[in-house]
């Protein structure tokens, strides 16, 4: 009976191995959407593009950036508008002894309707360009919100199916150290091992009680986060799958360097912000020029303001159309803005050396670091499938009784080990890659 179960078990094991392989290879089955089974129903099965795509639709961390780029759309809009017509009604009656006259210069009218419209003001039109760059700028920030969701969920269901797969080979590794430490009490009972023997058995069993709290702690912690991305109630069952990254996610080292040279965020971010204070500069050293807008103003005015006292001819209505045209002869404002836009400009292109310099070096050390943990990959893999070839040998002699049942459990567990060392290496390999392609700026086309 003892060899049937140790049969049974290996094959278990082995069918389990290849049902991931098979499950990587073969193509996912369309998952149910959640929400439909209903808070506290059955589990819900989510692929890793499904999980990415409607963590792009309700992460809150999206929203922010969303409001941001809007706010300053708008705020880029102000500066414009005052180069489009403008046409204000109001009032500025009121009581007069003396000259009629307003703090604002103009004289109290019953009614007035004024219009403006900017024509030619340079340094205006440059602040207005710089403003709408700006705006531009926000949008690739809310792009690189978009890719850190994606980054994130992905780690989050990767790991999860890592921790969960840990958890089983674990619980199963519980019982070999059950049956290792109660062959060893039964053998120190009859005195045939050292007290020390049964200390290792029950340190070995507390290591793996140990190991399991932790990944349950991780697990909880893992399925909070990615029913919070996905919007899922929080009694909602969520089941993943083992799942590689697609195969655009394995891109040569020199092609993710030109990818990142024209899609990395931060330097499109820095690039952004040299031309919009190339605008502010250019405006601001134009700020000698002429300025011209247009201007009309309609007012009635009223008699008990005095004017046939002051005036020689009272008129109730009055139009007045033109242009206002400035011409700076001394401005030290002028000057002063010209030296600031300068040195804003300065520093914005130092930083966007600083930034390409930077990337370039940052992609070849994550490409070194992907190609590391691929290698470290193949040493696992080796690894387990030693293990498993050894545990097939050891089968074969426990079947003819030349093996005890502890060696063949200790065996078991030293196979457990290997297969997670075997999960934690190919996760470090895909936590490399997305890191890699969020720097190079290919998330989006990944998951396309």
């Amino acid at each position: 009976m003892r060899l049937l179960r140790t049969v049974v078990g290996a094959v278990g094991l082995a069918l389990f191995f290849g049902s991931v392989m098979e499950a990587q290879d073969a193509p996912a089955q369309k998952p149910a959407e959640p929400g439909q089974n209903g808070a506290g129903g059955a589990a819900v099965a989510v692929t890793l593009k499904r999980s990415i795509e409607r963590a792009l639709q309700n992460s809150k961390e999206i929203k922010v950036p969303k409001i941001q780029a809007s706010v300053a759309d708008h705020a880029a809009q102000i500066t414009k508008a005052q180069f489009m017509p403008n046409l204000y009604a109001g009032s500025g009656a009121g009581y007069t002894n003396g000259i009629p006259e307003t703090p604002g210069g103009r004289a109290p009218s019953v009614f007035n309707v004024t219009y403006t419209e900017q024509v030619f003001n340079e340094p205006l039109r440059g602040q207005a360009k710089e403003l709408t760059e700006q705006a531009k700028a926000q949008k690739i920030a809310l792009q690189d919100a978009r890719n850190t969701v994606i980054t994130r969920t992905a780690m989050a269901y990767l790991e999860l199916g890592k921790v969960r797969h840990s958890l089983e080979l674990l619980r199963k590794g519980q019982e070999s150290a059950d049956k290792i430490l109660q062959v060893t009490q039964e053998r120190e009972g009859q005195g045939f091992e050292l007290p020390v023997k049964v200390t290792e058995a029950q340190l070995t069993k507390a290591q793996i009680v140990q190991r399991i709290l932790h990944l349950e702690g991780r697990e909880d912690e893992l399925e909070v986060f990615l029913k919070y991305q996905l919007g899922l109630p929080e009694v909602q069952e969520i089941e993943v799958t083992p799942e590689e990254l697609p195969g655009e996610a394995q891109q040569a080292g020199d092609n993710l360097i030109a990818a990142a040279l024209t899609s990395n965020t931060g330097l499109k971010l820095a690039e952004s912000d040299v031309r919009a204070r190339e605008f502010r500069l250019k405006g601001e050293r134009r700020g000698y020029f002429p300025t011209l807008e247009l201007v009309s103003v309609y007012s009635v005015l009223a008699k008990f303001n005095n004017y046939s006292e002051f005036f020689n001819h009272f008129q109730r209505n009055n139009y007045n159309a033109g242009i206002d045209v400035r011409v700076p002869i001394f401005s030290a404002q002028i000057r002063a803005n010209i030296g600031l836009a300068q040195v804003n400009l300065d520093a914005a292109k130092a930083n966007l050396s600083n930034k390409r310099a930077e990337l370039s070096s940052d992609v070849r050390q994550k490409t070194r670091k992907v190609r590391e943990t691929d290698a470290a990959k193949e040493v696992a893999r080796l690894e387990l499938q030693l293990a498993q070839q050894n545990v097939t040998v050891l089968q074969a002699q426990f079947g003819e009784g030349k093996l005890n049942l502890r060696d063949m459990e200790k065996a078991r567990l030293e196979e457990n080990d290997k297969w997670m060392a075997y999960l934690d290496a190919s996760f470090q390999k895909q936590q490399a890659q997305l890191d890699l392609l969020k720097t190079a700026g290919q998330l989006d086309k990944v998951w396309q």
